[in-house]
């Protein structure tokens, strides 16, 4: 059993209006809509099955949003996605939030109780963080167990420089609590500008790999090859690779073979179990039952 964690998805927001009846005579609230069109779902379809055909069998639609989560404006969009998917036997589709967080969200990116309604749904939370108050604030407070626990760490690695010095207090709370950090293998192949968007490339041809080589490079070292998951995070269908591709293409960077292994196959099983978690008290991995004799 093969996982891609990342599978990102994107789909058109039109805008709405939205009418209550506490607000006659004034201006209506704005309301965001999120449409997939007929092509998008084909593209998607497309993609999916190409995973499914390399080997794949649990997928991870995922969600990113920028700064923070806004209860007002926010939209579960892969609620609409997965019914219109078609249902293939023995592949599992899952929900997956990224958050990016930047300065800005250094006060806070609203993963509070008052909001852990809206990250319910999701399958699993993934953090991106930009600055070093940000990544000290992922490892540090948000992968202890809890209803909002971020489970995943991605690091932006093709940046032509990390943003911040992994430190190795900082990663190894991360791991200690569960958390993993993920390594999508999208920067190593150097996807063309035409199919970049958002979240794991920032640049293209050489510039892209030779800073995705020398940061994953950074991740392996400071991590020692452990509490580490590889991922996909491509957007043009000519850039997947089969698991057994991926584990040899990170071989490379010094990571044993058992390892890369671990990384593609056992720990995104484990992560998935520990997300399951969240919906318990303390990662309690099931409610107790009071049995009366």
């Amino acid at each position: 059993m093969y996982f891609d964690l990342n599978v990102p998805v994107f789909a058109y927001e039109g805008p709405g209006v939205l009418q209550s009846k506490k607000s006659k005579g004034k201006q209506p609230k704005a309301q965001v809509s999120v449409v997939f069109t007929p092509a998008q779902i084909a593209a998607i379809e497309a993609r999916v099955d190409l995973l499914v055909h390399l080997g794949y069998t649990v997928l991870a639609f995922n969600h990113t949003i920028e700064k923070k989560i806004d209860p007002k404006t926010h939209v579960h969009i892969l609620d609409s996605l997965i019914p219109q998917l078609k249902k293939r036997t023995g592949v599992v589709f899952l929900k997956r939030l990224t958050i990016s967080i930047d300065e800005d969200s250094e006060k806070g990116f609203a993963l509070t109780s008052a909001n852990a309604s809206l990250v319910e749904a999701y399958d699993l939370i993934a953090l991106a963080p930009t600055t070093l108050a940000t990544f000290s604030a992922a490892c540090l407070t948000h992968s202890l167990p809890s209803p909002l626990t971020a489970h995943i760490i991605s690091l932006p690695l093709t940046l032509p420089r990390l943003p911040f010095h992994l430190k190795h207090t900082l990663v190894r709370t991360a791991i200690k609590n569960g958390a993993v950090f993920e390594i999508n293998y999208a920067g190593a192949l150097g996807e063309t500008e035409s199919c970049q968007m958002n979240f794991g490339v920032s640049d293209s041809g050489l510039t892209t790999k030779r800073n995705w080589w020398a940061a994953a490079r950074e991740v392996v070292r400071v991590t020692k090859g452990k509490g580490i998951v590889v991922s996909g995070g491509v957007t043009c269908e000519a850039d997947y690779r089969g698991p057994k591709d991926v584990q040899n293409l990170i071989t490379f960077l010094d990571l044993a073979q058992n390892l890369a292994h671990d990384a593609s196959a056992i720990a995104p099983r484990s992560v998935i179990l520990r997300a399951q978690t969240r919906k318990t008290y303390r990662a309690i991995l099931s409610e107790p039952r009071l049995m009366v004799p």
